[in-house]
Protein backbone atom coordinates (compact mmCIF):
# COMPACT_ATOMS: atom_id res chain seq x y z
CA UNK A 1 0.00 0.00 0.00
CA UNK A 2 1.36 3.40 -0.99
CA UNK A 3 0.37 6.35 1.22
CA UNK A 4 -0.33 9.73 -0.37
CA UNK A 5 -0.89 13.31 0.75
CA UNK A 6 -2.29 13.76 4.24
CA UNK A 7 -2.41 9.99 4.78
CA UNK A 8 1.36 9.95 5.28
CA UNK A 9 1.52 12.15 8.40
CA UNK A 10 -1.61 10.60 9.90
CA UNK A 11 -0.39 7.04 9.44
CA UNK A 12 3.16 7.68 10.69
CA UNK A 13 1.77 9.33 13.81
CA UNK A 14 -0.16 6.12 14.58
CA UNK A 15 0.96 3.15 12.44
CA UNK A 16 -1.12 -0.02 12.38
CA UNK A 17 0.73 -2.67 14.45
CA UNK A 18 -1.14 -5.46 12.65
CA UNK A 19 0.67 -4.67 9.39
CA UNK A 20 4.00 -6.47 8.93
CA UNK A 21 6.21 -3.73 7.52
CA UNK A 22 6.58 -0.01 6.89
CA UNK A 23 8.92 1.56 4.34
CA UNK A 24 9.84 5.22 5.00
CA UNK A 25 11.96 6.83 2.30
CA UNK A 26 12.96 10.30 1.07
CA UNK A 27 15.82 12.52 -0.07
CA UNK A 28 16.10 14.42 3.23
CA UNK A 29 17.68 12.13 5.83
CA UNK A 30 16.60 14.38 8.71
CA UNK A 31 12.94 14.29 7.66
CA UNK A 32 13.08 10.50 7.28
CA UNK A 33 14.74 10.14 10.70
CA UNK A 34 12.08 12.27 12.41
CA UNK A 35 9.22 10.32 10.85
CA UNK A 36 10.91 7.00 11.60
CA UNK A 37 11.36 7.96 15.26
CA UNK A 38 7.72 9.04 15.49
CA UNK A 39 6.45 5.79 13.96
CA UNK A 40 8.61 3.56 16.16
CA UNK A 41 7.64 5.45 19.32
CA UNK A 42 3.98 4.88 18.48
CA UNK A 43 4.48 1.18 17.71
CA UNK A 44 6.60 0.27 20.75
CA UNK A 45 5.63 2.77 23.42
CA UNK A 46 8.15 3.87 26.04
CA UNK A 47 11.44 2.19 27.03
CA UNK A 48 11.70 0.04 23.89
CA UNK A 49 15.50 0.40 23.70
CA UNK A 50 16.03 -0.38 27.41
CA UNK A 51 13.71 -3.39 27.24
CA UNK A 52 15.38 -4.70 24.08
CA UNK A 53 12.15 -4.49 22.10
CA UNK A 54 13.85 -2.51 19.31
CA UNK A 55 16.39 -4.29 17.12
CA UNK A 56 18.51 -2.31 14.66
CA UNK A 57 19.98 -3.83 11.50
CA UNK A 58 22.06 -2.09 8.81
CA UNK A 59 20.28 -2.27 5.47
CA UNK A 60 23.57 -2.69 3.62
CA UNK A 61 24.17 -6.00 5.43
CA UNK A 62 20.98 -7.74 4.30
CA UNK A 63 22.48 -9.04 1.06
CA UNK A 64 25.39 -10.74 2.87
CA UNK A 65 23.24 -12.07 5.71
CA UNK A 66 19.64 -12.32 4.43
CA UNK A 67 18.58 -14.59 7.33
CA UNK A 68 19.36 -11.87 9.91
CA UNK A 69 16.08 -10.04 9.31
CA UNK A 70 13.93 -13.17 9.50
CA UNK A 71 15.69 -14.26 12.70
CA UNK A 72 15.18 -10.82 14.23
CA UNK A 73 11.43 -10.64 13.61
CA UNK A 74 10.88 -14.19 14.97
CA UNK A 75 13.01 -13.66 18.06
CA UNK A 76 11.14 -13.90 21.38
CA UNK A 77 11.86 -10.91 23.61
CA UNK A 78 12.69 -11.18 27.32
CA UNK A 79 10.38 -8.26 28.14
CA UNK A 80 6.70 -8.25 27.20
CA UNK A 81 5.39 -5.69 24.74
CA UNK A 82 5.38 -4.88 21.01
CA UNK A 83 8.66 -5.24 19.14
CA UNK A 84 10.12 -3.50 16.10
CA UNK A 85 13.03 -4.42 13.84
CA UNK A 86 14.49 -1.27 12.27
CA UNK A 87 16.48 -1.69 9.06
CA UNK A 88 18.29 1.57 8.32
CA UNK A 89 19.62 3.07 5.07
CA UNK A 90 18.41 0.14 3.03
CA UNK A 91 19.57 -0.24 -0.60
CA UNK A 92 17.63 -2.14 -3.25
CA UNK A 93 20.04 -5.05 -2.78
CA UNK A 94 18.24 -5.86 0.49
CA UNK A 95 14.86 -6.37 -1.23
CA UNK A 96 15.08 -10.17 -1.48
CA UNK A 97 15.71 -10.57 2.26
CA UNK A 98 12.79 -8.25 3.03
CA UNK A 99 10.52 -10.16 0.65
CA UNK A 100 11.27 -13.43 2.47
CA UNK A 101 10.62 -11.80 5.85
CA UNK A 102 7.28 -10.46 4.61
CA UNK A 103 6.27 -13.90 3.34
CA UNK A 104 7.15 -15.55 6.66
CA UNK A 105 5.73 -12.82 8.92
CA UNK A 106 2.99 -13.88 11.34
CA UNK A 107 0.91 -11.90 13.88
CA UNK A 108 3.00 -11.57 17.03
CA UNK A 109 6.26 -11.15 15.11
CA UNK A 110 8.13 -7.86 15.30
CA UNK A 111 6.96 -5.12 12.95
CA UNK A 112 9.59 -4.30 10.32
CA UNK A 113 10.42 -0.62 9.76
CA UNK A 114 12.61 0.04 6.72
CA UNK A 115 14.25 3.41 6.00
CA UNK A 116 15.85 4.41 2.70
CA UNK A 117 16.99 7.48 0.81
CA UNK A 118 15.33 8.80 -2.32
CA UNK A 119 13.93 5.90 -4.32
CA UNK A 120 13.11 6.08 -8.02
CA UNK A 121 9.88 4.58 -9.38
CA UNK A 122 11.94 1.68 -10.70
CA UNK A 123 13.28 0.89 -7.20
CA UNK A 124 12.93 -2.76 -6.19
CA UNK A 125 11.92 -1.70 -2.68
CA UNK A 126 9.08 0.45 -3.98
CA UNK A 127 7.95 -2.31 -6.34
CA UNK A 128 7.81 -4.67 -3.35
CA UNK A 129 5.94 -2.37 -0.95
CA UNK A 130 3.57 -0.31 -3.10
CA UNK A 131 1.47 -3.18 -4.51
CA UNK A 132 1.69 -5.25 -1.29
CA UNK A 133 -1.68 -5.79 0.38
CA UNK A 134 -0.35 -5.50 3.96
CA UNK A 135 2.98 -3.66 3.89
CA UNK A 136 2.96 0.15 3.77
CA UNK A 137 5.17 2.59 1.82
CA UNK A 138 5.41 6.18 3.09
CA UNK A 139 7.34 8.64 0.88
CA UNK A 140 8.67 11.66 2.75
CA UNK A 141 8.78 14.84 0.67
CA UNK A 142 10.79 17.99 1.28
CA UNK A 143 7.72 20.02 2.26
CA UNK A 144 8.04 22.09 5.45
CA UNK A 145 6.15 20.89 8.56
CA UNK A 146 2.47 21.82 8.50
CA UNK A 147 0.31 23.23 11.26
CA UNK A 148 -0.77 19.81 12.56
CA UNK A 149 2.82 18.63 12.93
CA UNK A 150 3.93 21.89 14.56
CA UNK A 151 1.02 21.69 17.03
CA UNK A 152 2.11 18.19 17.96
CA UNK A 153 5.66 19.41 18.65
CA UNK A 154 4.28 22.32 20.65
CA UNK A 155 2.23 19.97 22.83
CA UNK A 156 5.25 17.73 23.37
CA UNK A 157 7.19 20.83 24.50
CA UNK A 158 4.42 21.73 26.96
CA UNK A 159 3.13 24.72 24.98
CA UNK A 160 -0.66 24.73 25.05
CA UNK A 161 -1.59 28.39 24.55
CA UNK A 162 -0.51 29.34 21.02
CA UNK A 163 -2.58 32.23 19.57
CA UNK A 164 -3.05 32.62 15.80
CA UNK A 165 -0.37 35.33 15.45
CA UNK A 166 2.23 33.10 17.15
CA UNK A 167 1.23 30.09 15.01
CA UNK A 168 1.52 32.26 11.90
CA UNK A 169 5.12 33.12 12.83
CA UNK A 170 5.94 29.47 13.56
CA UNK A 171 4.61 28.43 10.16
CA UNK A 172 6.70 31.16 8.54
CA UNK A 173 9.77 30.01 10.46
CA UNK A 174 9.16 26.42 9.34
CA UNK A 175 9.60 27.58 5.73
CA UNK A 176 13.21 28.57 6.49
CA UNK A 177 14.46 25.93 8.95
CA UNK A 178 15.09 22.23 8.45
CA UNK A 179 12.55 20.10 10.34
CA UNK A 180 15.18 19.04 12.88
CA UNK A 181 16.17 22.64 13.55
CA UNK A 182 12.50 23.63 13.72
CA UNK A 183 11.77 20.98 16.30
CA UNK A 184 14.82 21.99 18.36
CA UNK A 185 13.67 25.61 18.22
CA UNK A 186 10.23 24.62 19.54
CA UNK A 187 11.88 22.61 22.32
CA UNK A 188 13.99 25.66 23.17
CA UNK A 189 10.86 27.82 23.30
CA UNK A 190 9.26 25.22 25.56
CA UNK A 191 12.18 25.44 27.99
CA UNK A 192 12.04 29.23 27.86
CA UNK A 193 8.31 29.15 28.68
CA UNK A 194 8.61 26.46 31.36
CA UNK A 195 6.33 27.35 34.25
CA UNK A 196 4.84 30.30 32.33
CA UNK A 197 1.16 29.62 31.52
CA UNK A 198 0.70 32.82 29.50
CA UNK A 199 0.06 32.50 25.73
CA UNK A 200 3.09 32.29 23.46
CA UNK A 201 3.88 35.61 21.77
CA UNK A 202 5.68 36.47 18.50
CA UNK A 203 8.31 38.31 20.56
CA UNK A 204 9.13 35.13 22.50
CA UNK A 205 9.42 33.18 19.26
CA UNK A 206 11.79 35.78 17.81
CA UNK A 207 13.86 35.71 21.01
CA UNK A 208 14.45 31.96 20.66
CA UNK A 209 14.93 31.82 16.91
CA UNK A 210 18.42 31.15 15.47
CA UNK A 211 19.89 34.53 14.60
CA UNK A 212 20.75 35.28 10.98
CA UNK A 213 22.66 38.52 11.55
CA UNK A 214 24.51 39.97 14.53
CA UNK A 215 22.08 41.81 16.78
CA UNK A 216 24.03 45.09 16.80
CA UNK A 217 24.46 45.09 13.01
CA UNK A 218 20.73 44.50 12.68
CA UNK A 219 20.03 47.36 15.06
CA UNK A 220 22.36 49.69 13.12
CA UNK A 221 20.39 49.05 9.92
CA UNK A 222 17.13 49.73 11.75
CA UNK A 223 18.60 53.01 13.02
CA UNK A 224 19.51 54.01 9.45
CA UNK A 225 16.13 52.98 8.01
CA UNK A 226 14.28 54.85 10.76
CA UNK A 227 16.34 58.03 10.39
CA UNK A 228 17.67 58.00 13.97
CA UNK A 229 20.98 59.53 12.93
CA UNK A 230 21.79 60.69 16.47
CA UNK A 231 22.13 57.02 17.53
CA UNK A 232 24.25 56.02 14.55
CA UNK A 233 27.75 56.96 15.82
CA UNK A 234 27.98 54.82 18.98
CA UNK A 235 26.53 51.78 17.21
CA UNK A 236 28.92 52.21 14.29
CA UNK A 237 31.92 52.32 16.63
CA UNK A 238 30.85 49.09 18.36
CA UNK A 239 30.39 47.30 15.05
CA UNK A 240 33.83 48.44 13.88
CA UNK A 241 35.24 47.06 17.13
CA UNK A 242 33.68 43.67 16.38
CA UNK A 243 35.72 43.43 13.19
CA UNK A 244 32.86 43.72 10.68
CA UNK A 245 34.40 44.53 7.29
CA UNK A 246 33.18 47.45 5.12
CA UNK A 247 32.09 45.07 2.35
CA UNK A 248 30.11 42.91 4.80
CA UNK A 249 28.42 46.00 6.23
CA UNK A 250 27.52 47.28 2.77
CA UNK A 251 26.13 43.88 1.73
CA UNK A 252 24.03 43.72 4.91
CA UNK A 253 22.67 47.21 4.23
CA UNK A 254 21.84 46.26 0.64
CA UNK A 255 20.04 43.13 1.84
CA UNK A 256 18.01 45.17 4.34
CA UNK A 257 16.96 47.87 1.89
CA UNK A 258 16.18 45.36 -0.85
CA UNK A 259 13.92 43.58 1.62
CA UNK A 260 12.20 46.88 2.39
CA UNK A 261 11.79 47.57 -1.32
CA UNK A 262 10.26 44.15 -2.02
CA UNK A 263 7.94 44.64 0.94
CA UNK A 264 6.89 48.12 -0.16
CA UNK A 265 6.19 46.88 -3.69
CA UNK A 266 4.21 43.80 -2.66
CA UNK A 267 0.57 44.09 -3.86
CA UNK A 268 -0.67 42.40 -0.66
CA UNK A 269 1.17 44.79 1.61
CA UNK A 270 4.61 44.96 3.27
CA UNK A 271 3.79 42.35 5.93
CA UNK A 272 2.92 39.73 3.32
CA UNK A 273 6.02 40.54 1.30
CA UNK A 274 8.30 40.15 4.32
CA UNK A 275 6.71 36.81 5.26
CA UNK A 276 7.42 35.41 1.79
CA UNK A 277 11.14 36.19 1.90
CA UNK A 278 13.80 33.53 2.43
CA UNK A 279 14.73 33.54 5.21
CA UNK A 280 11.36 34.98 6.24
CA UNK A 281 11.02 38.01 8.46
CA UNK A 282 8.58 37.59 11.33
CA UNK A 283 7.70 38.71 14.83
CA UNK A 284 8.62 42.17 16.12
CA UNK A 285 11.30 42.51 13.42
CA UNK A 286 8.66 42.10 10.71
CA UNK A 287 6.46 44.74 12.36
CA UNK A 288 9.40 47.11 12.53
CA UNK A 289 10.43 46.56 8.91
CA UNK A 290 6.80 46.86 7.79
CA UNK A 291 6.69 50.35 9.27
CA UNK A 292 10.01 51.22 7.64
CA UNK A 293 8.78 50.07 4.20
CA UNK A 294 5.58 52.06 4.57
CA UNK A 295 7.43 55.21 5.66
CA UNK A 296 10.03 55.08 2.89
CA UNK A 297 7.90 54.08 -0.11
CA UNK A 298 9.00 52.36 -3.31
CA UNK A 299 10.74 55.22 -5.16
CA UNK A 300 12.91 56.45 -2.22
CA UNK A 301 13.91 52.85 -1.48
CA UNK A 302 15.02 52.41 -5.09
CA UNK A 303 17.19 55.52 -4.71
CA UNK A 304 18.64 54.17 -1.45
CA UNK A 305 19.52 50.86 -3.13
CA UNK A 306 21.17 52.75 -6.00
CA UNK A 307 23.35 54.68 -3.54
CA UNK A 308 24.37 51.49 -1.75
CA UNK A 309 25.19 49.76 -5.04
CA UNK A 310 27.41 52.69 -6.01
CA UNK A 311 29.18 52.41 -2.64
CA UNK A 312 29.62 48.66 -3.09
CA UNK A 313 31.17 49.15 -6.55
CA UNK A 314 33.54 51.76 -5.15
CA UNK A 315 34.61 49.38 -2.37
CA UNK A 316 35.44 46.71 -4.94
CA UNK A 317 37.29 49.10 -7.28
CA UNK A 318 40.86 50.38 -7.08
CA UNK A 319 39.77 53.45 -5.11
CA UNK A 320 42.17 54.47 -2.32
CA UNK A 321 39.45 56.11 -0.24
CA UNK A 322 39.10 54.69 3.31
CA UNK A 323 36.58 51.93 2.86
CA UNK A 324 34.81 52.05 6.23
CA UNK A 325 34.49 55.81 5.87
CA UNK A 326 32.80 55.32 2.48
CA UNK A 327 30.19 52.95 3.96
CA UNK A 328 29.68 55.12 7.03
CA UNK A 329 29.07 58.21 4.88
CA UNK A 330 26.56 56.34 2.70
CA UNK A 331 24.63 55.08 5.75
CA UNK A 332 24.61 58.50 7.42
CA UNK A 333 23.32 60.04 4.19
CA UNK A 334 20.46 57.51 4.11
CA UNK A 335 19.62 58.13 7.76
CA UNK A 336 19.59 61.91 7.22
CA UNK A 337 17.43 61.56 4.09
CA UNK A 338 14.93 59.48 6.02
CA UNK A 339 14.95 61.97 8.89
CA UNK A 340 14.29 64.80 6.46
CA UNK A 341 11.11 63.07 5.21
CA UNK A 342 9.47 62.89 8.65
Amino acid sequence: MNLKGGEIARYLARPDPSRPALLIYGQDAMRVALKRAEAIASLTGENAEEEMRLTRLPGAGLKKDPAALLDAIKEVGFFPGPRVVLVEDTPDSGTDAIRVALEEWQPGDAVIVITAGGLAKSSALRKLFEPHKQAVAAPIYDDPPGEDEIRKWLQAAGLQEVPPDAMRDLLTLAQALDPGDMRQTIEKIGLYKYGDPSPLTPAEIALNTPATIEAELDELLHVVAEGRSDEFGPLMRRIEGQGVTPVSLCIAALRHFRALHLAAADPQGPGAGLSRMRPPVFGPRRDRMTRQAQQWGVAPLEEAISQLLTTDLTLRSASRAPQMALVERALIRLAMNRRGRR
